[in-house]
C-alpha cells in the first residue's frame, strides 16, 4: 500500500469528507467545497444550536453532533470529535434501536482506529455489526465489516482482514451498492498488494476500476494510483506511468494535494526503477512540494477553527455576561465577578490548550522533516553506488578495448610467422599453413568483436555518438566516430593503431583530420574533449 491507513486521502474542508486508505468509507456533510474552515464550523454550529431548540426532536440533535464530529475527524481534531460523538450518544440514551447507532458507533471506532487503539475500534465495529444484524441494517453491517476488516489489515492479521472485507464486498453486491462494491474491492487489493500476491491484486483494482472509470473522483485517483503500484511492482514500467499519470490528471483538477503529493512520488518510484534519475529527482521534489503544502493547509485549518472555537465561545460569554447584567440588580455583582473569573478560566485553559496543540504540530513536523531527510540520504547513496557501477564499467570496457588490442597484434605476429615459414620452399607443409595464414588473415577481418566492443560502450556512454556526431559540421564517417571512441576510453595511439590494424602514423593522420571537422581550440588536447563531451 503507498500510504498509512491514518493519512487522510483528502480532505475538503467544506464537504468535511474523508477517505481513508483501507477504510473505504466516507464523512460527507451538504456543505460546499468552496467554504472556508471557519464559516463551514459556524455552519455546523449554528445547526446543533438550532436542533437544540427543539428538544421534542431528538434525532435531529443526534445527526447535529454527528455531523460536527465528522467536521472535527477530517480536521484531524480527535478528541473534540469524541465529544461531539458522546453528546450524541447522551442525547440517544439507551435507546440503541435506531439505525443512526449504527453510524455513530462506527465513527466513534473510527476515531480509536485513527489513533491506532485497535482493541477499542474492534470492539466498536464489532458491536455495531452485530447491532446491525439485529436491526436488519444491511449497509451498516457493510461497512462495519470493512472497518473490520481495515483494523485487522493494519495489524498485519491479513486472513483475519480478507474475511471481513469479502463478506463485506458480498452484502455490498447484494445491495447494489456500486460504490460500496468499488471501494471494497479496492480495498481487499490493498491486502493482496501486501502479501505480495500482485495478480489478485491486479484483478480487485482492476474491478474497482470498472466502477470508478471516467468518474474523476477521488476514489478513481486512489485506483489508478494502486494500479499504477501493482504495475510498477511487477516490472512493467510503461504501464505504471500511463496510470499513475492518468490519477495525477485527474488530482490535478481536483486541486487534491494529498493525491498530488502520492502521484509525484509514485512517479518518482517508477522513473528510479527505469534508471531515469533526473525526472525521479524531479517528481520527488514536486511531492515534496505538495506534502508541505498539504500540511500547511492542515495546520491553517486546525488553527481557524480553534480560533474560531475561541471566538465562538468569548462571544457567548459576553452575551451570557450582559444578559446578566440586565437581570441583576446591585445585589448580584458578585455573580458578575464569577462570569469574568469563569472567562479567564476558559481563556487560560485555551491558551494552554492552543499552546499544547502547536508543540504536537510543530513536533509531528520536524519528525517528518527528519523521515523526508532520510529518504534524501537514501536517494545519495544510491546516485553514488550507480556512478561506481558506471566506474566499474568503463574500467572494463577498457580492458575489453587492451583485450582486443593485443588479441589483434597476436594474430599479426602469427600471421607473419606463418607466412614467413611458409615462404621456405624445402618444407612440406606450405601449402597447410597458407591456408592458416588465410583463416587467420579471414579473422581479421571480422567484425563481430567490434559490434561487441561497440555495444559495450553505447552501453556506458549512451549519448556520446549523438553528440559526437552534432557538434561537427561535416558527417563523420564510421572510421572516424570509432576513433573518436578508442580517444574517449583515454588510450594511446598505439593502442589505437593495434585495435584499428593500422599503423600508427595512419592514427595520427586520422586524429589530425577529426580534429579539423570538430570546433577544438588549437591548445586544447583532442583526447580531453573527447573525455569531457
Amino acid at each position: 500500500m503507498k500510504a498509512n491507513f491514518g493519512a487522510f486521502c483528502t480532505l475538503v474542508l467544506g464537504i468535511a469528507l474523508i477517505h481513508t486508505k483501507g477504510l473505504g468509507q466516507k464523512f460527507q456533510t451538504d456543505l460546499s467545497p468552496t467554504q472556508t474552515s471557519d464559516s463551514t464550523f459556524l455552519e455546523f454550529q449554528k445547526r446543533l444550536e438550532a436542533s437544540k431548540k427543539h428538544p421534542d426532536q431528538p434525532r435531529e440533535i443526534v445527526q447535529s453532533h454527528i455531523g460536527l464530529g465528522e467536521y472535527y475527524h477530517a480536521l484531524g481534531l480527535y478528541s473534540e470529535a469524541m465529544d461531539q460523538y458522546n453528546g450524541a450518544l447522551e442525547q440517544m440514551g439507551t435507546d440503541l434501536s435506531d439505525t443512526l447507532y449504527v453510524t455513530l458507533n462506527n465513527n466513534i471506532g473510527r476515531v480509536y482506529l485513527s489513533l491506532n487503539n485497535f482493541d477499542l475500534a474492534e470492539q466498536h465495529f464489532t458491536d455495531t455489526m452485530n447491532r446491525s444484524l439485529e436491526l436488519n441494517h444491511s449497509v451498516g453491517r457493510a461497512n462495519s465489516m470493512a472497518l473490520l476488516g481495515a483494523c485487522y489489515e493494519k495489524q498485519g492479521e491479513y486472513d483475519k482482514a480478507l474475511a471481513y472485507q469479502k463478506e463485506s464486498l458480498l452484502l455490498f453486491e447484494q445491495l447494489e451498492d456500486k460504490h460500496g462494491v468499488a471501494i471494497t474491492n479496492e480495498n481487499i487489493g490493498s491486502i493482496y498488494e501486501d502479501l505480495e500476491q500482485f495478480d489478485l491484486a491486479h484483478q480487485y483494482f482492476d474491478k474497482s476500476y470498472g466502477y470508478v472509470k471516467d468518474s474523476e473522483t477521488i476514489e478513481e485517483v486512489n485506483v489508478l494510483n494502486n494500479l499504477g503500484d501493482s504495475f510498477r511492482k511487477t516490472g512493467d514500467y510503461d504501464l505504471a506511468l500511463a496510470h499513475t499519470q492518468k490519477a495525477l490528471g485527474i488530482a490535478q483538477k481536483l486541486n487534491d494535494f494529498h493525491q498530488l503529493e502520492s502521484a509525484h512520488k509514485d512517479l518518482s518510484k517508477t522513473y528510479a526503477f527505469m534508471g531515469d534519475y533526473e525526472k525521479a529527482h524531479a517528481e520527488l521534489i514536486q511531492s515534496e512540494k505538495y506534502n508541505r503544502a498539504m500540511l500547511m493547509a492542515q495546520n491553517t485549518n486546525q488553527l481557524n477553527v480553534l480560533q474560531t472555537i475561541y471566538e465562538t465561545n468569548k462571544k457567548e460569554a459576553e452575551i451570557q455576561l450582559l444578559k446578566e447584567q440586565n437581570k441583576v440588580s446591585a445585589a448580584n455583582q458578585n455573580l458578575l465577578w464569577v462570569a469574568l473569573f469563569a472567562i479567564a478560566a476558559i481563556l487560560t485553559i485555551l491558551y494552554n490548550y492552543l499552546g499544547r496543540k502547536r508543540k504536537a504540530k510543530i513536533k509531528i513536523q520536524e519528525y517528518k522533516q527528519r523521515m523526508l531527510k532520510a529518504e534524501l540520504d537514501k536517494k545519495a547513496i544510491e546516485e553514488r553506488n550507480l556512478q561506481r557501477e558506471v566506474q566499474l564499467k568503463t574500467a572494463s570496457l577498457s580492458r575489453y578495448s587492451l583485450h582486443l588490442s593485443q588479441k589483434n597484434k597476436i594474430l599479426l605476429d602469427l600471421a607473419n610467422t606463418l607466412r614467413n615459414i611458409a615462404s621456405r620452399r624445402n618444407m612440406d607443409t606450405s601449402e597447410k599453413i597458407k591456408a592458416l595464414v588465410k583463416e587467420i588473415d579471414f579473422n581479421l577481418q571480422q567484425e563481430h568483436e567490434w559490434d561487441e566492443f561497440m555495444n559495450f560502450f553505447k552501453e556506458i556512454h549512451p549519448e556520446f555518438i549523438k553528440k559526437l556526431s552534432t557538434m561537427s559540421q561535416d558527417n563523420l564517417s564510421p572510421a572516424e566516430l570509432r576513433l573518436g571512441m578508442l580517444l574517449r576510453l583515454n588510450l594511446t595511439s598505439k593502442e589505437i593503431a593495434s585495435i584499428l590494424r593500422v599503423t600508427p602514423d595512419s592514427v595520427r593522420v586520422a586524429r589530425h583530420r577529426l580534429r579539423k571537422k570538430l570546433p577544438i581550440d588549437q591548445k586544447e588536447e583532442l583526447v580531453n574533449f573527447m573525455i569531457e563531451l
